[in-house]
């Protein structure tokens, strides 16, 4: 009898549990509430077999997404590219990369009849240390690393195929947009002027570590340098002025010298 007293209580916690997260709008991770246009819809990709593919069509059975032929009254993803990039982050003392991060960048659009359409790209990026001595360990832990990027950003587009509608609903026409690995939509034109006041700090910091000597001595130096100019062009010319007297006297006692020879004749 206790134990079925028991077994009551524990039923009656987890279902007050379950109650409290629901209400709270707490879902386990991999669960989205996608709107009713993509609950059934049709993916399309510049490769039917590539793993990135794959990965997003796990992606959307898991989320609950049934997945039919393409058909015009039928909501449709197409997999536009998908690539990763890496560039280098550290180096040892023997100048070998010792840190190096992976950059995966992949775009998609989706088409929503009688909506509207709308094209998005996404971002993921990884570092991880190379080790040159562990070649093969390295490879496997890199395929690894990029298998992860790939299952992160399909989990990146499931999360914006949740705010579809009302991205749809207060945006007209076919535009781009960026997602970050949070899922969240950036205004490209937003970012471009990210890049550029950043780009402007980034020279304002540099104009900041002059020394201030150099910025102090810069027109005495102008000065000096004037100076110097003027004080060579003098001597020059004082030496161009010795040379053309030389040159004079030289003149001046050769004419003496035969003046006094025809004399002497």
């Amino acid at each position: 009898m206790q134990i079925a007293r028991l077994s009551h209580l524990r039923l009656a916690i987890a279902l007050l549990i379950a109650s409290l997260l629901s209400g709270c709008g707490f879902h386990f991770r991999g669960s989205y509430l996608v709107p009713e246009e993509v609950s059934s819809m049709s993916l399309t990709s510049y490769d039917d077999y590539a793993q990135f593919t794959r990965d997003v069509k796990t992606e959307l059975r898991q989320n609950g997404i049934h997945l039919v032929t393409p058909a015009a009254n039928v909501t449709n993803i197409h997999l536009l590219t998908e690539s990763i990039s890496e560039r280098t982050l550290s180096l040892y003392q023997n100048s070998r990369a010792a840190e190096k991060e992976l950059t995966l960048r992949a775009s998609y659009r989706v088409v929503v009849p009688d909506v509207g359409t709308r094209t998005f790209s996404t971002q993921v990026n990884r570092s991880y240390l190379d080790n040159p001595l562990t070649a093969l360990a390295k490879s496997v832990e890199r395929d690894m690393i990029e298998d992860e990027m790939r299952k992160q950003a399909a989990r990146q587009i499931i999360r914006q195929l949740a705010r579809l509608r009302t991205d749809l609903e207060n945006d007209d026409g076919s535009f781009d947009s960026y997602v970050n690995e949070d899922g969240v939509i950036e205004d490209p034109s937003q970012r471009k002027d990210d890049q550029i006041s950043l780009q402007a700090e980034y020279e304002k910091n540099d104009q900041a570590t002059i020394p201030v000597e150099m910025q102090t001595a810069t027109p005495e130096s102008s000065t000096s340098e004037a100076t110097d100019d003027a004080e060579n062009d003098s001597e020059a010319s004082v030496e161009t002025d010795s040379e053309d007297t030389s040159e004079t006297n030289s003149a001046e006692t050769s004419s003496a010298v035969d003046s006094e020879s025809d004399v002497a004749k």
